[in-house]
Parts: C-alpha cells; structure tokens; sequence
C-alpha cells in the first residue's frame, strides 16, 4: 500500500469504531505543561517567546495537546477522540525526526477501564491490518504493578517515593537501587558536599548563629546526614526482589502464572497483583502478546497499561497506554480516567511497508 492511503484507511477503522475528530491546538503555553507535568517534558520541547514575552512551544505530543483541549472544552462525559496531526519534539537520537506525523486514539471520563484498554489495543490492532501489515507482534506492561510490589515491601516510606517517582528513569532508579542496597540513602554528590561544608564550619566559632541556629546544631546535622544512619535491616533482600520482578518477560497467557511463582518463592502477599484482568483480556486480542515489568519506562505519565505493537523486523508502529493521572497534572480537579494510542506514520514511510 502507498503512504498516502495510511491515513485514510486508519481513520475508516477509528470511525467505525466510533471516534470522532479531535483537533488539539498546535500551540501550546510551555511554563504550563512544565509546571504540570515535569521538567522531562522541557527537554522535548520546542520553545519560543510570542510577542507579549509569553514562554511558548510547539505541542510535543498529541496526547498532552488532546487533553488540554478536552480541559478547555469543560468535557464532563466520556469522549472517545481521534487525531491527525504533527508533533514536534527534540530527540537525543540523530535519526529521528523532529516533526513526527501521528494518527492516535483517546478515551477520556470513561468509568470502563478494562474495557477501554481491549478496546484501544484492539481498534489501533486493526487499523494496522487494515493497511495490510502482516505478522505484527504486541509487547505490553503495566506501570502500576511495580506500584502494588513496592507497597507490599518491607520499605521506608521515603524510598517507596523515590523509586516511584524515578521508575521512569531507569539509569538514575539503578542507582537508587545501588544506593538501597549499600544503606547508602543519601546522592554522593551531596555527601561531597556536606563534607565540605562541615570541615568549613568546624574552623568557625561554635557559638555563631546562622537563620537562629549555632553553628554546633548545623554542624551535628551534617554530621548525621554525612554518617547516613537512615538504614534498615532487609535492604539487600529487598533490593534483589525488585531486579527479580523487573527481569519477568513472558507470553501473556503464562502472566499470572510467573507471577505467583515470583509470589511465592519471595514469600510475598498472595493478593499483591490480584486482579488481572485487563492484562488477561489482550490474549483475545493477540495471545502471542509478551508482558514485560521492565516495558513503559520511557514516558511518566502512563499509571497503567503500556504497549507497543511491532511489525515483522521488530520496528515499531504504534505504542500507547493509560495516563489516569495526566488530566489532573494539567489542571483538572480529580483524576480522569484516559487511555490512548498513536501510530507514527514516519516509521511506516520511512519502512515503505
């Protein structure tokens, strides 16, 4: 099939199944998106200043762009949502391209979340074979179990925020991973720098105050930060639970299989990962679908579901996941249910598929 007809055949099969057209502003307000949804958004982005000195930026992904839009319009009900458009975004690999022709699906304020999920996987399943790619394959993972582990783990509550919110960066979460197992709760950098700042305060008169404090009470801080008591005793354990869990990748009919076998030989609650339907549900859709804990790591505002669909040499086609938490990010006073998927249409050119 030629490039041209992509787009045109994809939206017959959006529209059957019953999305309508969505068109997000290409613009967007960058402190806003910053603000809101992390600082890993403005290495992405395309920023410039309008003519009022207002920080600007090309949207740099469709999906933010939609649900801002969904915000302005005060949606209230579900909408299931198609586009077609451009994103623009930076990329720290020389071969992607900065303008990224897109066609995606969302479900916005829909209480089915099992449902949505099977129904987003399997309309973006379908539009792919509508432009005739044969032997695709679907790799999915879900963010939210590596959530329910840590809240099962003997583990101070400090460090459950920490690898939580570093999950999505994988090279910074090993060293944290590093540091749990050493009892070292503390970054080095910092220590070097305490260090400094304590051999510094021990040539100045103890009895000096500094914002109401003696110099002998900042110093015996620095102390204690530098020595690291904020230990405990299952550390080492705990760490090698989390590497086991992150290395399981299996069919996904064998999923709540590996996942009891992991369950019982780290003599973990058996009700950790109950309820595993949305994920069992997808071997209707495709059941040589491999699940992976260690997939979805790259975007962070996913909070369940995450997937990827590949053609016959591995490359990918389309990728998406849900993002329950992203509407309340960007402004929204609860949490809004939401799930979604893009296809790149810059890969199927690039392939000639």
């Amino acid at each position: 099939m030629k490039p041209k007809n992509y787009s045109e055949n994809i939206i017959k099969v959006f529209k059957k199944d019953g999305f309508i057209l969505s068109e997000p502003d290409v613009l967007l307000d960058s402190d806003y998106i910053i603000q809101r949804s992390g600082e890993n958004f403005r290495k992405l982005m395309l920023t410039f200043e309008d003519d009022t000195g207002k920080n600007m930026c090309l949207r740099p992904d469709l999906t933010v762009a939609s649900c801002i839009k969904y915000l302005k319009e005060n949606s209230k009900t579900n909408s299931k949502i198609y586009y077609s458009g451009q994103a623009y975004r930076r990329s720290n690999r020389p071969k992607d391209k900065v303008v990224n022709d897109q066609l995606g699906i969302e479900i916005l304020g829909s209480k089915n979340k099992s449902y949505d999920d099977l129904k987003v996987i399997k309309t973006i399943t379908n539009s792919i074979k509508k432009i005739k790619i044969k032997n695709i394959s679907t790799k999915v993972g879900d963010v939210s179990l590596f959530q329910r582990l840590l809240d099962s783990l003997n583990i101070p509550e400090r460090w459950k925020m920490r690898l939580n919110r570093h999950f999505w960066r994988p090279k910074y979460f090993e060293d944290l991973l590093n540091r749990l197992e050493t009892n070292s709760d503390v970054d080095p950098s910092i220590v070097e720098l305490d260090k400094k700042k304590f051999l510094d305060m021990k040539t100045i008169d103890q009895n000096k105050e500094i914002a109401n404090r003696k110099i002998s009470e900042i110093i015996s801080r620095f102390d204690r930060k530098i020595k690291d008591p904020r230990s405990f005793k299952e550390n080492k354990k705990t760490v090698k639970i989390i590497r086991e869990y992150l290395k399981i990748n299996c069919p996904i009919v064998k999923l709540e299989k590996t996942l009891n076998i992991f369950i019982l030989k780290n003599k973990l609650g058996a009700n950790i990962f109950k309820d595993l339907s949305n994920l069992k549900n997808l071997s209707k859709i495709d059941s040589k679908t491999v699940f992976s804990t260690n997939f979805g790591r790259d975007i962070e505002y996913y909070t369940g579901l995450v997937f990827e669909i590949y053609n016959s040499s591995n490359k990918e086609i389309a990728r998406g996941g849900r993002y329950d938490s992203l509407l309340k990010s960007l402004g929204s006073k609860r949490n809004i249910s939401a799930v979604g998927a893009a296809i790149n249409l810059n890969n199927l050119k690039r392939w000639k598929i």
